[in-house]
């Protein structure tokens, strides 16, 4: 399978864009620098796959989603996040949570 980086550097773009992120930004989240994320936005540069999972936690996607397409994007919540949500909770509403994770696991 043939990987098009332009179309990868695309996906990337419009991810960022999504959340509203200039390059500037990103870069300082996943820790590159400035040029690179142009390259790897207009296909000149192939990421690393640690490149591709620090820009995954980044822009809040999957690495499926960059690299073919497949818009799964809403599994790609990190623990971190629901970790943040959680604990913004009552003990009450946190034990509802709990309790639904169960039956989610029970489903599984």
């Amino acid at each position: 399978m043939n990987i098009d980086y332009r179309e990868v550097g695309r996906r990337m773009s419009k991810r960022r864009k999504e959340l509203g992120l200039k390059q500037y930004q990103v870069c300082e989240m996943i820790d590159v620098n400035y040029k690179y994320i142009s390259n790897l936005e207009t296909g000149r540069s192939a990421p690393s796959l640690d490149v591709i999972m620090r820009l995954c936690e980044a822009l809040q996607t999957t690495p499926d989603y960059f690299l073919i397409g497949s818009d799964r994007r809403e599994a790609a919540v990190s623990d971190k996040t629901l970790i943040e949500k959680i604990n913004g909770l009552d003990t009450k509403s946190k034990a509802i949570v709990n309790g639904m994770i169960d039956l989610l696991n029970d489903y599984r």
